[in-house]
């Protein structure tokens, strides 16, 4: 991947960033980052796996031929870049700047990886949050579906609402958060943090979107 578009929206600080992509994007927003581990397992980090994920994804949908923008390439956190914000919140600076981006950048959809944690250690598989909007809730569908044939779960779980969710609140584009599995789990993170499960996650996304894209 040459070259870092997003480090030189954030130096640049303006509009030209736009004009490099005049056709609609798919912008991968990879959770967390730097300082910001997310959830966690020992020493395994939910903003590793996320990034791994998404640096497949990136891939995998570049090479079907769909513009695509991965909002961090390495292990730092978006907070950094956000030197417009006057808040001593690093949370809400990080969270503004993947707002910004999906702003600045056309984008078609914005899908935000993630990784899920809870005290049910049996509780796994994939859950995908959408925004209280047509588009974004068919995408969700379409995401929940294709992740939920890999994991071989047997049932559905409907996409949910996130509500609480700043990402979803306030990018305009369809978007949505996607929980790639339980890395509380042993079966999901035996998944989530080997190479050739990461590679399934992602093509399996990758499917969801491009099942997304056959009916928009």
């Amino acid at each position: 991947m040459a070259g870092n578009p997003v480090k030189a929206f954030a130096e640049d600080g303006n509009n030209e960033f736009r004009h490099a992509f005049p056709e609609p994007v798919i912008l991968i927003d990879a959770g967390h980052g730097g300082i910001d581990g997310g959830t966690s397992y020992g020493d395994i980090l939910e903003k590793d796996i996320n990034l791994a994920i998404s640096r497949r994804l990136y891939m995998i949908l570049r090479s079907h031929g769909y513009r695509t923008i991965l909002n961090r390439t390495g292990d730092y956190a978006l907070s950094d870049d956000n030197r417009w914000l006057n808040s001593r919140s690093r949370h809400i600076r990080d969270l503004a700047q993947r707002k910004e981006l999906s702003e600045q950048v056309p984008s078609s959809i914005v899908v935000s990886l993630h990784v899920n944690w809870g005290r049910n250690k049996a509780k796994r598989g994939p859950l995908v949050l959408h925004q209280d909007e047509a588009r974004s809730a068919l995408l969700a569908s379409s995401l929940q579906h294709a992740l939920e044939d890999l994991y071989d779960l047997n049932r559905f779980t409907q996409p949910e609402l996130g509500k609480p969710f700043y990402l979803l609140k306030h990018v305009d584009s369809p978007a949505v958060i996607v929980e790639t599995g339980f890395i509380s789990n042993a079966e999901d993170r035996a998944m989530l943090i080997s190479t050739r499960g990461q590679q399934k996650i992602a093509e399996a996304i990758y499917a969801g979107i491009a099942e997304y894209f056959t009916v928009m």
